[in-house]
């Protein structure tokens, strides 16, 4: 249970990042 939350978590933060990128990637 702890393991499956935490990669849930870690998958949640690389999504977020990999957002981030894009939006920067599109906004220059």
């Amino acid at each position: 249970m702890l393991f499956m939350f935490d990669f849930i978590s870690l998958i949640s933060m690389l999504l977020l990042v990999i957002c981030v990128l894009v939006g920067v990637a599109f906004l220059t």
